[in-house]
């Protein structure tokens, strides 16, 4: 019988070493950055764009099939697998099929040129971020895609793999997204111009935006989609990690909106909540979250910390803290951790029963019993990035970053069930749909 790995154990890694300082931020790199920029793109080594008027017909007649879409950020693909049972490889969709005119524009003006360079440098960790967030069009004929190192969101009809839309958003990186319960609006978060887009998911069209704290990060409809929650997580590229440094990660808040006025609502600082709760040492910066089916408890990751917490929504007050096992082999200098993440990435099971939490950091993934907060084994991965749910529920889905791969775990047992190799580094993970018989967008 083989032996089982134990969850501290070495895993497989492409992760690259870390700048000795990330000080060497998007704002710092700009002006050496510049000097490099001496002369323009000659238009002619650049093709035209290959954006197309309108949403494709490819969902038109037929049914549609449920899978999930893995962003590989690196590769700027997006690999669709099964939703369920084995997660077998369907198809996979180039996202940056616009890439040569996209770059032309970049090397064309200095400062898009600077903050291009800077993100690769910084939150890239040496590579361009070329798929952050993706979902489906209601219809399935189409897969929407916030590309960061763009700053742009774009619509790839899923049966010609072309461009139907393209939406730059305000500065100069978008990030996170989340799509309304009905399917038809998608909010994306513009991170360095503190601003969420809310754009018609067919017609790319903005239909509103709202201001944010520092970084805008994770989006959630609530509410039936009547509302929408922004975590902003503050500075998180540079070496100013020590915890009597964290108030110069800047304003980090919970903003929440009206979905159709797009006025404020409410603010929640987490700053004040924590201090009530006895934790001062803890950072602000929420990171990724979970709602229970109710909307009363929200479960959310902040930088640093290697574990979670609990926060009713109604009594506006944190009330449990769960700490998750480190693990020894990692680094305890806090500056290599990526982009201040110790664990990012969080999902629960549809009875609500179950949380699902990636240790990045860490290299485990673990279920963790909703009620007790006893988490359950620990799951070798290597740089666990994102935490989804299967198609039927059964499972818990997150991406492995640090090996190429999506691994499932049984939310029943805690028990990895299967492993899909994927390209280069997976982050997102989105349940979406496509028509039936698709393998991918049609040759030329």
């Amino acid at each position: 019988m083989t032996p089982t790995p134990s969850p501290h154990s070495p895993s497989p890694r492409h992760r690259p070493s870390r700048p000795s300082s990330r000080a060497r931020g998007i704002g710092g790199c700009a002006a050496a950055l510049v000097l490099a920029v001496t002369a323009a793109v000659p238009a002619s080594a650049v093709p035209a764009s290959a954006a197309s008027g309108g949403a494709g017909a490819a969902g038109a007649g037929g049914g549609l099939n449920e899978v999930l879409f893995v962003g590989n950020n690196w590769d700027g693909t997006a690999d669709v697998i099964e939703s369920t049972g084995d997660y077998a490889k369907v198809g996979r969709i180039d996202v940056i099929p616009d890439k040569k005119e996209r770059m032309r524009e970049i090397y064309l003006n200095p400062v898009r040129l600077a903050f291009f360079l800077g993100i690769r440098q910084t939150v890239g960790e040496g590579h361009d971020q070329y798929v952050d967030d993706m979902y489906s069009t209601p219809d399935g004929s189409a897969v929407v895609v916030s590309r960061p190192s763009f700053a742009d969101v774009v619509s790839i009809d899923v049966a010609t793999g072309k461009v139907n839309w393209r939406f730059p958003v305000s500065g100069f990186r978008s990030d996170h997204m989340a799509v309304s319960p009905d399917g038809r609006r998608v909010a994306v978060s513009a991170s360095t111009s503190n601003t969420v887009h809310v754009l018609d998911i067919v017609t790319g069209k903005e239909v509103g935006s709202f201001g944010t704290g520092d970084k805008p990060h994770e989006n959630v409809f609530t509410d039936g989609g009547r509302h929408i929650w922004n975590m902003s997580i503050g500075e998180v590229n540079n070496d100013l990690d020590a915890p009597w440094l964290d108030w110069t990660k800047g304003d980090r808040r919970i903003t929440v909106v009206d979905a159709a006025t797009f006025e404020q609502v409410r603010v929640v600082d987490m700053r004040e909540r924590l201090d009530a709760f006895g934790r001062e040492d803890l950072s602000d910066s929420v990171r990724p979250v979970a709602f229970t089916p109710d909307e009363s408890r929200l479960y959310f990751q902040v930088s640093f910390f290697n574990g979670f917490l609990e926060y009713d929504v109604a009594a506006d007050e944190i009330t449990r803290i769960k700490e998750l096992p480190k693990n020894p082999a990692t680094d305890e200098d806090r500056t290599t951790w990526v982009n201040d993440s110790r664990h990012h990435g969080m999902s629960m099971n549809p009875r609500g029963t179950k949380l699902c939490v990636a240790g990045t950091m860490d290299d485990y993934a673990t279920v963790v019993d909703r009620a007790t907060l006893e988490e359950g084994p620990l799951v070798p991965v290597s740089k666990p990035y994102w935490a989804t749910v299967s198609g039927d529920g059964r499972h818990c889905v997150v991406s492995e970053s640090g090996s190429d791969q999506v691994t499932a775990i049984d939310f029943a047992t805690g028990r990895k069930v299967a492993s899909v190799p994927v390209g280069d580094h997976p982050q997102r993970v989105r349940v979406g749909h496509v028509p039936a018989g698709w393998s991918g967008p049609s040759a030329g």
